[in-house]
């Protein structure tokens, strides 16, 4: 009787002694890239969602002032009355822009408004509801504090200080809080360029008709969300065919043109597949299989000048490994420091399959219970394939390597789709 032929891993076993970890996989990509330099300078208002390349420090207090902080009147700390009433003599208004020009002597106060430039000699402000007003005299009763409602110069943010630092994402309050220094440019990281491509004799993309075995191409359509919304600029390569000529013209005008190369498709181990291939000639390939799932086959590694990453086929397979791994490396590309994802913790209320050996990315909806407690259900079938999965889903369930079936009722880690970019 002959021995058998021992068999390679395939994406069916959730074991494989050559497939790193997703945590490792990562470390590895980010040790092999390095940010971009050469930063761009662009306005405030172009600047939302660009990584900040210079910290920022100001030049000026914010607010530049002490101004009042309430609508009302201001006066003499020491004229507040500690029992009794204080009568008040009025002088003249502050407005938000118009400062009232003189001193406030003891006994007297003068009306002010929010934002207003607090008057010499005044040094508290009595909130309009708190006082009765007669003609030109108000009057004030117990219970008042010396310095209240008085925002003093710089309590927002004093000259000197530093305030943004860079590798950050700038969000809608940076970019007013930037504005509020009188800064009207900043230097970003230029955007990456990525550039992607399907392979796949059976894709056609949409407005093809459909041959018997043809499906229409999906990848490119979510990989091209992905990337629009991480703020990278696009070069979309449309269909490739698994002809290896056809793969190394496509690699060559991609390394000639992007930093970064994504491709879906090819990337495991059939006769067809020659991304792989065409990488070891073209370039260099650290790794190409990780311990996910789905997703297991994924290269990363270098075609000329141009960073990697060969991803799987199946439509969410292609999600949950650019969500996991793709776009931190292009964060980490942009100079963002902050590039980890939110994990909260959930309460798992559906049954879910697994068997250990991988780390699974299951698609969820996390929601509040009638109790106000977290809790996820699954999307229901976790096909690679079944890119509806994904749609119907506003998070990932994320289950250990070491972990197998998952009872109703267990805690789990959930990643919200809405922390990553």
């Amino acid at each position: 009787m002959s021995a058998k032929t021992p068999l390679a891993p395939s994406c069916a076993d959730d074991h494989d002694p050559d497939s790193l970890a997703p945590d490792l996989a990562l470390k590895r990509i980010l040790s092999e890239i390095a940010p971009l330099k050469s930063p761009e300078v662009v306005s405030v208002r172009n600047a939302l969602g660009r990584i900040l390349a210079r910290e920022i420090v100001s030049a000026l207090d914010v607010p530049a002032h002490t101004n009042a902080a309430m609508d009302g009147y201001a006066l003499k700390g020491a004229d507040l009355p500690r029992t009794g009433v204080a009568a008040l003599k009025l002088r003249g208004t502050a407005w938000a822009g118009k400062p009232f020009e003189g001193d406030v002597a003891a006994g007297h106060c003068v009306r002010i408004f929010t934002g207003a430039l607090m008057p010499a000699g005044a040094d508290t402000v009595v909130m309009q509801e708190q006082v009765e007003a007669v003609g030109d005299v108000i009057r004030v009763h117990p219970g008042q504090k010396p310095g209240q409602n008085v925002r003093p110069a710089g309590e927002d943010i004093a000259q000197g200080e530093h305030v943004l630092s860079a590798g950050k994402r700038l969000m809608p309050a940076d970019l007013g809080l930037i504005a509020s220094l009188g800064v009207g440019e900043v230097a970003v990281t230029r955007r990456p360029r990525v550039a992607f491509f399907s392979t796949g004799d059976e894709l056609r993309s949409i407005g093809e008709p459909l041959s018997p075995g043809a499906i229409y191409d999906s990848n490119r359509y979510t990989l091209h969300g992905g990337l629009t919304r991480l703020g990278v600029d696009l070069i979309d390569m449309g269909v490739v065919r698994d002809v290896r000529e056809a793969l190394e013209q496509a690699f060559a005008e991609a390394a000639a043109n992007a930093d970064v190369l994504i491709t879906t498709g090819g990337a495991s181990v059939g006769e067809a597949d020659y991304i792989t291939e065409t990488l070891r000639c073209a370039g260099l390939v650290a790794f190409w299989k990780v311990a996910i799932k789905p997703g297991r086959p994924l290269a990363f590694g270098r075609v000329h000048g141009a960073h990697f990453f060969g991803l799987p086929g199946n439509p969410v397979s292609v999600m949950a490994t650019f969500y996991q791994l793709v776009q931190p490396a292009l964060r980490h590309l942009m100079g963002e420091t902050e590039i980890t994802s939110l994990l909260i913790k959930a309460r798992c209320m559906s049954p879910l399959r697994k068997k250990p050996g991988r780390v699974e990315y299951q698609r969820g909806v996390i929601e509040r219970d009638d109790q106000g407690e977290l809790v996820v259900h699954s999307t229901g079938s976790q096909g690679s394939a079944i890119l509806r999965s994904m749609s119907a889903a506003n998070c990932f369930i994320v289950l250990p390597t070491d972990w197998g079936r998952v009872e109703p009722g267990t805690l789990v880690d959930v990643q919200p789709f809405f922390g990553l970019v």
